[in-house]
């Protein structure tokens, strides 16, 4: 059976298909055409599924989101289908799986490599949502490191000497990593994506409840029930929540890019007045 005999659609971009991106792309995708992009042959399938099973249409591609070819090939399979309107990207590692090199890698580089791609394939009138972390406002960048990151070609932030001697472990490789997707939003919504006409943006979630999320509760789980209850919302967001917020900047919001949407129940408040105190 042909479900939508419609042609010539726009095309809605996820790379790393997780609870978050699924939740934003349903309330933006109908009528559009989905391409999914994931490392994971066996979760591209899942979503797929799910996508399928509820009238969506949907493509899939395995992305090797730490290669710049494999980013490259996924943009120009994605302006294959037609005008790429949307992009929203959420691969990435979290602390408690990976090492600071990985992270490094996959959240700071592989995230670059896809801005850079998407900025040359992307829609007038387009829009893209970097899915940071409230991470990226626990660790505060001297402002002449942020603006060598922003004059600094993705292939060579590994190579900034704060960057270096900074990430050592795997929490603050994280930290820097979510600091440098905000100026990655930020540069390009300037430059590249500028010159197509199209907007960039981030948004930084705190603590969602996520399979994913779930690794991180089990290695350490009592910072994050003081973190939760330190709030003001004193409560774990959900990512239909997330999805709201990704919406506005993506679909509403047409005068807003180059900036990061800190969605985190209050925690980094708590952490700035005093009331929490990381690691404690």
């Amino acid at each position: 059976m042909i479900f939508d005999r419609n042609e010539n659609k726009e095309v809605v971009v996820l790379l790393g298909a997780g609870s978050m991106g699924i939740a934003i792309v349903k309330r933006i995708a109908t009528g559009r055409k989905v391409l999914l992009g994931d490392i994971s042959e066996k979760n591209l399938k899942n979503v797929s599924e799910l996508f399928q099973y509820g009238g969506y249409d949907v493509d899939t591609c395995i992305v090797n989101a730490l290669d710049k070819a494999s980013v490259e090939a996924f943009a120009q399979r994605a302006a294959s289908l037609g005008d790429v309107m949307y992009f929203i990207d959420t691969a990435g590692a979290s602390p408690n799986q990976a090492s600071p090199e990985h992270i490094l890698n996959l959240d700071m580089v592989g995230t670059g490599y896809a801005v850079d791609a998407f900025g040359k394939v992307m829609a007038n009138g387009g829009a893209g949502l970097l899915v940071s972390s409230q991470a990226g406002y626990m660790l505060r960048l001297p402002d002449d490191v942020e603006i060598e990151i922003l004059s600094t070609p993705t292939e060579k932030l590994k190579e900034i000497e704060y960057i270096k001697h900074t990430a050592t472990n795997s929490g603050l490789a994280y930290m820097i990593a979510k600091r440098v997707n905000h100026l990655q939003a930020q540069r390009a919504a300037a430059t590249t994506w500028k010159m197509r006409r199209a907007r960039m943006n981030s948004i930084s979630p705190g603590i969602i409840v996520t399979p994913l999320a779930y690794d991180e509760f089990a290695a350490l789980g009592d910072g994050y029930q003081k973190m939760i209850d330190a709030s003001a919302a004193m409560r774990c967001g959900t990512s239909e929540e997330i999805a709201d917020a990704a919406v506005f900047l993506l679909r509403d919001a047409t005068f807003i890019t180059g900036t990061d949407l800190l969605i985190d129940g209050g925690v980094i408040a708590a952490i700035r007045t005093g009331m929490y105190r990381l690691g404690g």
